[in-house]
């Protein structure tokens, strides 16, 4: 069983922690309780933090031709609330950049902290939602200064699919910068040998651009290597996975084995790739089969190789939309 490094997560303060939002409730989300033992939270609520009351009246983002940018104001009274927010948010993320944040959960739909499907107004009182929809004023600023790293809403993360993706990315980026603050070429080396076919299934074309940083070694300075190599990650992370490309991932592990096992086990093997392939099973079925015979012939790197556990298995919950298993 793998040992991880707890990420550090930036969360809205109402779901699951206080009841802040503007109608005084709280936002409750399993997944947020779940994840407690193994994260650290960092919590904060923007509009409770530039001294707006529990409960208070709702904002809005207003949107016309006569501004410059959106405004963030009460829906009712119209006081405009903007300049607050910026300045809060500014502060906020300036200090949130001198340590390690590994992933980012906020509020679904929020004016202040929604990452996307934000209702925009031409105005206050009864005016008529605009049919385009936006990102909430403190959520835009945190996303655009934390751009390689996961961010997102509690709504989205119900899908299996989705939230498998989050951890991974949370987790993976923790062990890395566990890796980074002991400045060891040969930590970095082992992170990018058990991260291999991981990478692979993700992005292969960043696999090779992180082999290459890892191959210049002795020809650049540890710091920068270890600032591009983060960068590189990030990056090849960022997409979620896809059919094609876990096929092309598991028959570079079948090569292991191509040998080893028999003529029946092979063709099963195959059939169940095929079966995959046609999404007649899911991915964890070939898999799984790959990380048994790992462990039937004793190898030990593939033993090692993330891809088998990419994150504590006590969070596997499979009962949601996108089940993946």
């Amino acid at each position: 069983m793998r040992v991880f490094s707890k990420p550090t997560i930036l969360l809205s303060s109402c779901i699951e922690h206080e009841a802040c939002r503007y109608d005084g409730s709280m936002t409750r989300c399993p997944f947020v309780r779940q994840l407690m033992p193994f994260v650290n939270y960092i919590t904060v609520c923007p509009e409770v933090s530039i001294g707006l009351s529990t409960p208070r009246e709702a904002l809005r983002i207003v949107s016309n031709t006569s501004a410059e940018e959106d405004r963030l104001v009460f829906s009712k009274s119209g006081e405009d609330i903007t300049n607050q927010m910026n300045a809060f948010s500014d502060a906020f993320i300036e200090e949130l950049l001198r340590g390690e944040l590994h992933g980012i959960i906020l509020k679904g739909r929020s004016p202040s902290c929604g990452i996307k499907e934000v209702k925009m107004y031409t105005g206050v009182g009864k005016s008529a939602a605009l049919p385009k929809k936006t990102t909430g004023i403190f959520a835009r600023k945190v996303m655009e200064n934390f751009s390689g790293i996961a961010v997102e809403d509690e709504g989205r993360l119900l899908n299996y699919s989705i939230r498998e993706h989050f951890f991974t990315r949370i987790f993976t980026l923790a062990d890395f910068h566990a890796v980074k603050a002991r400045q060891s070429i040969k930590e970095l080396i082992r992170f990018h040998s058990e991260n291999k076919y991981l990478l692979m299934a993700y992005s292969p074309s960043g696999l090779k651009k992180l082999g290459r940083l890892i191959g210049s070694y002795e020809k650049v300075n540890v710091n920068e290597l270890l600032s591009e190599y983060e960068k590189q990650l990030t990056r090849a992370l960022t997409s979620m996975t896809g059919t094609m490309r876990n096929l092309n991932m598991l028959l570079h592990l079948f090569g292991y084995f191509s040998k080893e096992v028999s003529e029946q086990e092979k063709a099963f093997f195959l059939d169940t790739l095929e079966s995959y392939g046609n999404k007649k099973v899911p991915f964890s079925v070939p898999l799984a089969l790959i990380h048994a015979w790992a462990v039937r012939f004793e190898n030990k790197y593939l033993e090692n190789q993330t891809l088998f556990e990419a994150f504590p298995k006590d969070l596997i919950e499979v009962t949601d939309s996108g089940k993946g298993i």
